[in-house]
């Protein structure tokens, strides 16, 4: 198998002008100690929320309140606003190259046929 093609997306995807807009947008940010303090806590959170869902434990209502109250909050700043944004847009293509490059395998396994 030959790599060629994947190193040609890999670059294509880093001259896009999605994955420029989060780079500039997420330097912006870590260019501000608040805003970067504020974004690293809220994805820290996510990320615990995250865990605790993948290991099969339920969010508590209070758990949710805190997590949609820590996006509100963080909404409020434009220019993390605008990483999100940019990361939302980022991974949206991310993963429609990831459901065109599995289209082979659902073929092979059947999975794409109904």
């Amino acid at each position: 198998m030959n790599y060629d093609k994947a190193h040609e997306l890999a670059r294509s995807i880093k001259e896009s002008a999605e994955y420029k807009m989060f780079l500039a947008a997420q330097k912006k940010v870590s260019e501000t100690p608040e805003s970067n303090r504020m974004l690293e806590d809220f994805r820290q959170k996510q990320f615990e929320f995250q865990m605790k869902q993948m290991s099969g434990q339920e969010l508590s209502q209070e758990e949710i309140e805190q997590i949609q109250k820590l996006y509100e909050i963080i909404q409020l700043n434009d220019d993390i606003r605008k990483v999100l944004e940019a990361e939302r847009m980022l991974g949206q293509i991310m993963e429609d190259i990831n459901r065109i490059i599995a289209e082979p395998l659902q073929a092979l396994y059947g999975m794409g046929e109904k």
